[in-house]
């Protein structure tokens, strides 16, 4: 079970084209290092019916095969929306960044977190960097996403990696292992303006130092709900 990808690899000065596999999918939630930053986007989902966390960090399962560097995805009625995180995958022993969007059921969120999770497929740019080689300047790294609301583009979030955990404290926490083939998003950033659904949804991580980014976007169509 699971997927295969094909992404562009980051490392040494040179790129390359390589499929991996995707067995193991994670989802790691709460991970804020800045506590009142983290306060606020509990706040900001229980706003919406989100119960408060059982404990912080917490770490979700989903179907691997969720994961797509597709630029469409399908999700059923209008309340599901994206936000940004940086994502660690593990290949051939060697860790790479990467970013991607948590794309979820807001709807179902309220009731069930877990299962609010697999409901939606979770977008991934189809670029990585070696992680080792992001690490000596880690918080440098910005990430931000953009929502096209009723055809506009608004910055939807914006921020440094700083807000969250660093990469390996995070993996360290999960505690069935972080092994090859397993793909794991890492915490995201509150909404500018809040929480709300977008037609298309473009996300990036940003290095300053070495001066490149990761971007992707994908549109959403809304399928309806019958009954």
């Amino acid at each position: 079970m699971g997927t295969e990808l094909t992404f562009t690899l980051h490392a040494g000065g040179e790129s390359r084209t390589e499929t991996l596999a995707i067995r193991h999918a994670v989802i790691a939630g709460w991970t804020g290092r800045d506590k009142v930053a983290l306060e606020k986007h509990i706040v900001e989902l229980e706003e919406l019916g989100v119960a408060r966390p059982a404990s912080t960090p917490i770490y979700y399962r989903v179907a691997a095969a969720r994961f797509t560097t597709a630029g469409e995805i399908e999700s059923t009625g209008a309340e599901s929306s994206g936000e940004v995180e940086f994502m660690i995958l593990q290949a051939d022993g060697r860790r790479w960044l990467g970013v991607g969007s948590d794309h979820t059921d807001r709807k179902v969120e309220t009731y069930g977190i877990t299962v609010s999770k697999q409901m939606c497929d979770k977008p991934v740019a189809a670029t990585l960097w070696a992680l080792d080689e992001v690490l000596p300047h880690w918080d440098s790294l910005l990430i931000r996403s953009y929502a096209v609301i009723d055809g506009a583009r608004v910055l939807y979030q914006q921020g440094s990696v700083a807000a969250m955990l660093p990469p390996e404290e995070i993996v360290a926490g999960y505690e069935p292992g972080f092994a090859d083939g397993t793909a794991m998003f890492c915490g995201t950033l509150a909404a500018i303006g809040g929480i709300r659904p977008a037609e298309r949804f473009e996300f990036e991580i940003e290095d300053p130092v070495l001066g490149r980014i990761i971007r992707h976007g994908y549109d959403v169509t809304v399928l309806p709900v019958a009954g």
